[in-house]
């Protein structure tokens, strides 16, 4: 199946570097060069990627996601010259996938974008997980709770997935990272702990089935109270 990558990047020539790496690796991509092209273009197709740079004229990369995030979980690659710890977790906090710094290299992009696509959802067997209210289709990437269908990244669903196969087992945070980022990610741990964070948000009430673990990390357990 081709995908399609929505690359937003205002300098022309890092711009048409991304794109030529991605279509050699067989992808289809549209170009944004501002923020507001850039949510006019999600908007008007199908896009399976974006690779967002944060420095946009018209809107920021921030608000472009934020915006993508009110109607859609596709998943997102943050492409930004900003280093800092808080650049990073204002990231992830706001749903991004994968984080990569300026300057970079274009194979090493489409090999981020690879990695995503083989750990998403959609790319793993079919499998129905049901635990106390919550239902996770791996297969339709869809999760209900009580009936009503949660809105999630990628990554929070797979973190989820993760737990709900593991369910009363304390994870470390270095295995929830390898599980859902992969061992080639190079980040902070503690990016375990924004999306679990989320995920509480977004669970409500049953957000009280992630327990805090001192010490190790997580467990996922169903309670009644």
């Amino acid at each position: 199946m081709t995908r399609t990558i929505l690359v937003v990047e205002d300098e022309k020539r890092i711009r048409e570097a991304v794109t030529s790496y991605l279509k050699i690796a067989g992808y289809v991509v549209i170009e944004a060069q501002d923020g507001k092209a850039a949510i006019e273009k999600f908007e008007d197709n199908e896009i399976d990627l974006v690779i967002l740079d944060v420095m946009l004229p018209m809107l920021d990369g921030w608000t472009v996601l934020r915006r993508i995030r009110e109607h859609s979980d596709v998943m997102v690659i943050m492409l930004t010259a900003l280093e800092s710890e808080y650049d990073k977790l204002q990231g992830f906090e706001l749903g991004a996938d994968e984080y990569v710094t300026k300057p970079f290299s274009p194979k090493v992009l489409v090999a981020r974008a690879k990695a995503l696509f083989a750990r998403s959802p959609q790319h793993q067997t079919s499998e129905r997980i049901e635990l106390g209210g919550l239902v996770l289709d791996k297969t339709g990437h869809d999760v209900t709770l009580n009936g009503d269908k949660l809105v999630l990244t990628p990554k929070e669903h797979t973190v989820l997935e993760y737990f709900m196969q593991n369910q009363k087992c304390a994870l470390s945070r270095d295995q929830i990272l390898h599980y859902a980022w992969g061992y080639d990610f190079f980040g902070d741990n503690r990016v375990v702990d924004t999306h679990v964070k989320n995920l509480r948000a977004k669970l409500r009430e049953y957000g009280r089935y992630i327990q805090t673990v001192k010490g190790v990390g997580y467990r996922f357990e169903v309670c009644d109270e």
